[in-house]
């Protein structure tokens, strides 16, 4: 495994070279792009699927011309502590043997996925989603919070609908049931809660600008009323 470790060193002083700027000489685009460093991934499977998530943009931005080879052992970097450190070993001793060759680095993302997300990732995100409530918040807020829960949850179609329902605010959803024509699909509950929500609160700042103009009025008359 020495030879493998070696090579991660290598890597790991090119990118602490980009990352504090001494490889840009102009560019703030592509490879010389200044990005934050990765958290460590310790193998807590509530956090692979960000882990995952930021791994893939920085590939992406930062080393889209190096090999998988390279890529793999980048990500390697920011995988440690704990039993991690154990299924990382046996990784790169598999890939020194030549016993695994990973065809890209999303096939290993996805492997990574599998060994420490298993299922209880997926019964986070659905207990996260089963409590969202849009409150205050704007619809599209609330709509891109609702649809960042859903991803991995296992939830879809009839439920991921009902989930949505159960989170939005009564009124708008009182609306859209009662509607001649209720929305179906969940692309449709967005659009038209997003209409409704824009409406109310376009109205409402209708209102209370009337309302401020005929208090305004109000004063001016009576301050007319009482001149000498």
């Amino acid at each position: 495994m020495a030879a493998i470790q070696v090579q991660i060193q290598a890597l790991l002083a090119v990118q602490g070279g980009a990352a504090t700027g001494g490889a840009a000489t102009g560019s703030n685009t592509g490879p010389n792009m200044e990005v934050a460093k990765l958290a460590i991934f310790n193998g807590e499977a509530g956090k692979v699927g960000g882990f995952i998530i930021a791994c893939r943009l920085f590939l992406r931005m930062k080393m889209r011309g190096n090999t998988v080879e390279e890529q793999v052992q980048w990500v390697l970097l920011y995988v440690q502590g704990g039993s991690v450190d154990v299924w990382k070993e046996n990784v790169m001793e598999e890939m020194e043997a030549g016993e695994v060759k990973y065809k890209s680095a999303e096939e290993f993302l996805t492997s990574l996925k599998k060994e420490f997300g298993g299922g209880e990732e997926e019964l986070i995100k659905a207990a996260e989603l089963r409590k969202m409530e849009q409150g205050g918040k704007m619809m599209e807020e609330f709509i891109q919070e609702f649809k960042r829960a859903a991803r991995g949850s296992g939830y879809e179609g009839r439920p991921l609908v009902e989930e949505f329902k159960k989170g939005m605010n009564g009124g708008i959803l009182r609306k859209l049931m009662e509607a001649e024509n209720p929305p179906t699909s969940i692309e449709q509950w967005y659009r038209r809660a997003t209409a409704l929500d824009r409406n109310w609160r376009e109205s409402r700042r209708e209102e209370e600008r009337l309302k401020k103009k005929e208090t305004g009025g109000e004063g001016q008359k009576q301050e007319r009323q009482s001149l000498p």
